[in-house]
């Protein structure tokens, strides 16, 4: 289904003020969502909308609020998002990162009390626009088994890094920790279709290739999949992210946070890490040395003659620069509840 940006801009914003969130609140929602979309990140786009709505409605998180600073020296701060929407929580401490890192060289900002705040990359981005390295860490509810473990325990708990280049586009790093997305095992379980072998397991932690025994009392496997394969390295990043988010913040952390699901439940209580770093107060030309490394990348002999991509597409960078009004996209629903 093909849609202008514009208008699922203008839905996604006046659904969100209609659940109970201030117009300005709604609006950031909005951009975060479109734009997650218009990467193509769909997962993470307004087919999140019916959650966020859900959140909203059933008095679960607070859409007016505001985040308050608990403790800040020149250069850190500890945030207390007060239960508030995600996405304003992250905006509101990646941009005092930057304000911080302007001054100082660096700026790192954590945060409690928040919520899920959409796709990690569009963090780093704010940052990268303004020619600093950005970086950005959120837990979530538990879906991923670690190593050995016949439990979930631990979050996708993405991972994102943004660079500025003095080429057209930026290095942009957005990852889980975990070796797929859930919304990827819920395509594939729709499609009656098996999942390849590394990607969850069952109730029992055994590795299966059956959609519906992740989804039903199973779980995610961590990036690298089995032990064999490596799969304790990205157990060991999801519990990076987990200290540098849940433990350092003082939030919800590992079990304690609740799933992300239909109907009420406890404050979410996540945590978030947000780093902004001026890399010329390190050495002169960083902006040169990416483009270099990045074209390196790019020139390296490929498989099967297919373009080696390694940084953010410049077309869609470019789209998102274009007026709302011209932007259309194709929209494909996947109605995620994780």
């Amino acid at each position: 289904m093909r849609v202008w940006a514009k208008d699922l801009h203008n839905f996604t914003e006046r659904c969100i003020s209609t659940a109970g969130a201030s117009p300005d609140h709604a609006k950031i929602v909005a951009d975060i969502l479109v734009a997650a979309d218009l990467r193509g990140v769909h997962s993470h786009g307004v087919n999140r909308l019916e959650m966020y709505v859900g959140e909203l409605l059933h008095g679960e998180v607070n859409g007016k609020v505001t985040p308050t600073i608990i403790n800040e020296t020149d250069s850190i701060a500890c945030i207390n998002g007060n239960n508030g929407l995600g996405m304003v929580v992250g905006k509101f401490c990646m941009e005092l990162a930057i304000k911080k890192a302007k001054s100082q060289g660096v700026g790192w900002v954590v945060a409690r009390g928040s919520n899920h705040y959409g796709i990690a990359g569009y963090y780093a981005m704010m940052a990268s626009e303004q020619n600093m390295m950005g970086l950005s860490f959120t837990n979530t509810s538990p879906l991923v088994n670690p190593t050995r473990s016949a439990k979930p325990a631990l979050g996708t708990n993405p991972i994102s890094l943004a660079a500025p280049t003095t080429s057209s586009d930026p290095f942009v790093l957005d990852m889980a920790t975990s070796a797929v997305a859930v919304g990827k095992v819920e395509v594939h379980d729709r499609k009656e279709s098996p999942v390849p072998l590394g990607w969850g397991c069952d109730k029992s932690g055994n590795l299966t290739t059956e959609p519906k025994e992740i989804l039903n009392g199973g779980g995610l496997m961590p990036l690298g999949g089995a032990e064999l394969t490596g799969g304790y390295k990205g157990y060991g990043l999801g519990m990076m992210v987990e200290i540098l988010c849940g433990i350092l913040s003082g939030s919800n952390f590992g079990l304690d946070i609740p799933p992300w699901r239909k109907g009420k439940r406890s404050n979410a209580n996540l945590g978030q890490c947000f780093i902004a770093v001026n890399p010329e107060l390190f050495a002169p030309g960083f902006g040169d040395r990416m483009a270099s490394l990045i074209e390196q990348m790019h020139s390296l002999p490929t498989v099967h003659r297919v373009k080696l991509k390694c940084s953010w597409l410049g077309s869609q960078r470019k789209g998102l620069r274009r007026n709302m009004k011209r932007m259309e996209l194709n929209y494909m629903p996947i109605l995620s509840t994780h």
